[in-house]
């Protein structure tokens, strides 16, 4: 009752029944299904048999097993299928009532029962896995955190230890530096050395196809895909283009000088006339409450420059028809420079989309930076193709100048603040970026692909006995 309140507590809903010879079978899926048996029981070793007939030490059914430190368990076992694709664990009870944990399996039906210590469990401390000490001397690869740290290499370190539990191996780590590449004695250097060498039987994280790696090792199986991209806030509007001629299409500027002409032809007009009526007011001694505006070219140029500049005139038209026409003039370029302005705030905050290319961030003004990986080290320097060359030579190790490969925090940080493009392995860059970005800057963020390379794949010894032929 105790276990089944603690599986409560934890949130697992569980039920826990009695097993008899009779009664092995329960409505609860296989893999759902643990048993637990004391070897102290009687009976227990006739149950045993039992269920080796009906190969209930098969995949997936889990079996716990209890025994006492001073009493032999390999009498009960050792006539058992408990084979590689079982899962048998063996809980010692010791003098000071801590449990030592065992794995129990043949490696062959013929062979003896192999023993292998997994931890222990004791009332203050719990459960201590030898399993996760391992992990975490192989520098916390599969614990979860860092994640954006050497993220290919972390994915490949479980994949890796899920195969070893499959075929049920032991396996031994050796921590390099690097992938490998050619020095200038031409020796590999790195994980890639240690194949080659047959140290090491495979290779722990995938590795990019290189045409000189091709007939030295053999590539068995993509693991992790990854993307490497150069990521840059898109730069603002007024950065790339000049923005006072953007606000209104071609169309509506044609239509505009249109408009200002058409209105400054019928104002032309209506002030001739009114100075043929001018000595009309003169014999009668009527004299303008404003001054009247002469009936020229120049002066109606004047007037409609003042309009479309928003500013007033010294005269106006003196009869009605011209102050109506000059009211015309004088709203229309009033709406016409009220959206002008409007388009004018709304493109400064704009931003472009006028970088798509790498020959476009090459002839930009935007900065460069590159994460400080190895494999980045080695393909941007060897890159032949011109444009990408070039992005190198100028703006990523430009001659005379300190390089601009830093780490991927660094990198993240300059690319927040405008007018940089960083290139980074989008996972692990992402994860900085959420963390560094707001969530509106996220939503400008450009990429561009840089590196022409196919996915990563795990590699082994060249010819070596382990590949599985199609």
């Amino acid at each position: 009752m105790v276990l089944l309140k603690s599986l409560f507590k934890s949130g697992h809903q569980s039920q826990i029944l009695p097993v008899t010879i009779q009664n092995l079978n329960f409505p609860i899926p296989p893999n759902h299904q643990i048993f637990v048996l004391n070897l102290q029981c009687e009976n227990s070793s006739k149950l045993l048999n039992e269920v080796n007939d009906l190969k209930y030490f098969a995949s997936p059914f889990r079996w716990i097993l209890y025994n006492e430190h001073n009493t032999s368990f390999k009498q009960s076992l050792d006539n058992l299928n408990i084979l590689i694709d079982s899962d048998v664990t063996l809980c010692e009870v010791q003098v000071n009532r801590s449990v030592l944990l065992k794995k129990v399996y043949k490696r062959h039906p013929q062979r003896p029962l192999e023993v292998e210590r997994m931890g222990y469990w004791t009332k203050q401390v719990g459960i201590m896995d030898y399993g996760f000490e391992k992990i975490h001397v192989e520098e916390e690869k599969s614990n979860g955190k860092n994640k954006h740290i050497d993220s290919i290499t972390k994915v490949n370190y479980v994949l890796v230890e899920h195969l070893k539990d499959i075929i049920n191996a032991t396996l031994k780590y050796s921590v390099r530096s690097t992938w490998g590449y050619k020095n200038n004695n031409s020796e590999w250097s790195g994980m890639m050395g240690e194949l080659i060498r047959k140290e090491a039987d495979i290779g722990g994280t995938a590795l990019f196809f290189i045409s000189d790696r091709v007939d030295i090792i053999d590539y068995v199986a993509m693991t992790t895909p990854t993307k490497s991209k150069f990521v840059f806030r898109q730069p603002k509007l007024s950065y790339v283009s000049n923005v006072f001629t953007l606000p209104f299409d071609r169309r509506v500027w044609v239509s505009t000088i249109c408009l200002a002409i058409i209105i400054g032809i019928v104002e032309l007009i209506i002030v001739k006339w009114e100075w043929k009526q001018r000595q009309k007011y003169t014999n009668s001694n009527i004299q303008p409450s404003v001054p009247e505006i002469k009936g020229s070219v120049t002066d109606i140029a004047i007037l409609t420059f003042g309009a479309f500049c928003q500013q007033g005139s010294a005269a106006i038209p003196f009869s009605l028809s011209g102050r109506i026409a000059t009211i015309i003039l004088y709203i229309s370029f009033m709406f016409l420079y009220t959206s002008y302005s409007a388009n004018i705030v709304a493109l400064l905050q704009s931003s472009s989309n006028s970088i798509k290319t790498l020959e476009d961030l090459l002839k930009s003004r935007i900065q460069v930076g590159v994460d400080d990986t190895v494999f980045n080290r080695f393909y941007f320097p060897n890159s032949t193709e011109p444009i990408r060359r070039a992005l190198y030579l100028q703006k990523v190790a430009p001659k005379g100048k300190k390089d601009h490969f830093m780490p991927l925090e660094e990198g993240v940080r300059k690319m927040w603040g405008g007018l940089f493009a960083f290139h980074m392995e989008t996972g692990p860059g992402y994860k900085v970026v959420s963390e560094t970005f707001q969530e509106a800057d996220k939503c400008g963020l450009q990429e561009i692909q840089f590196l022409q390379v196919v996915d990563p794949y795990l590699a082994i010894q060249k010819n070596a006995s382990y590949k599985r032929n199609h």
